[in-house]
């Protein structure tokens, strides 16, 4: 299995019945095809979808219907088009259950960095600030090193992208949950040993009696 859809069934199985979810760009977008539209969780585009669905069979792509990343995406029965303002409205009004966000870093203190500086080939901010800031639970989904370097640090050295505390981490390697003791490792990815996931962590992890094995079956 592609790390990519480890931490995308992973994820899926964090998403509760009758939520509204937002999807971030690049690999949380992914999550929506391990969700089934009879599980009655509704995903929020910021770009102005509520009720996106996964995305289409080749040859069923449709220009007006596009995630946030430019992507063609699905509608489930009884979604929603809306416009940027009040898509925004429902990610700073407090109405977001939970979002899913990509990562760059997170620190000891479970604080999320996942944009750089502007003039730079690399990613921009879009709206992740307000996403973290207004969603009741923010869960980042990323891969746990980049090009080797752990993502997971003592301390960001990329722009931050809230103060906030992230509520959970989901890599391949681990699920990570951000506590006021630090970084408690919760779960490990099947053939994993806790050994493989500390090799890869910059920052300090609390480690309990036993690390059980992640559940990558579809949510029942």
């Amino acid at each position: 299995m592609k790390p990519e859809e480890i931490i995308q069934r992973r994820v899926a199985r964090e998403l509760r019945p009758g939520t509204l979810v937002n999807l971030g760009i690049g690999l949380p977008t992914g999550v929506a095809q391990f969700i089934s539209p009879h599980d009655g969780i509704l995903l929020q585009s910021e770009n102005g979808i509520v009720g996106m669905g996964a995305r289409p069979p080749e040859g069923m792509e449709w220009d007006d219907l596009t995630d946030a990343g430019g992507g063609f995406v699905t509608a489930a029965p009884g979604a929603a088009r809306v416009d940027s303002a009040t898509s925004f409205g429902l990610i700073r009004g407090g109405h977001l259950d939970a979002t899913v966000l990509g990562g760059l870093e997170v620190d000891e203190q479970g604080r999320l960095a996942n944009w750089m500086a502007p003039g730079r080939m690399v990613p921009g901010m879009g709206g992740a600030m307000d996403l973290v800031t207004g969603a009741r639970r923010v869960v980042v989904a990323m891969q746990h090193t980049a090009r080797g370097k752990p993502k997971i640090v003592p301390s960001c050295s990329l722009p931050l992208t809230s103060t906030r505390r992230v509520t959970l981490v989901v890599t391949e390697l681990a699920v990570i949950e951000p506590t006021d003791d630090g970084l408690a490792l919760r779960e490990r990815a099947p053939g994993v040993g806790v050994e493989d996931i500390l090799a890869a962590t910059a920052a300090r992890l609390i480690i309990g009696e036993t690390t059980p094995e992640m559940d990558l079956r579809a949510a029942a």
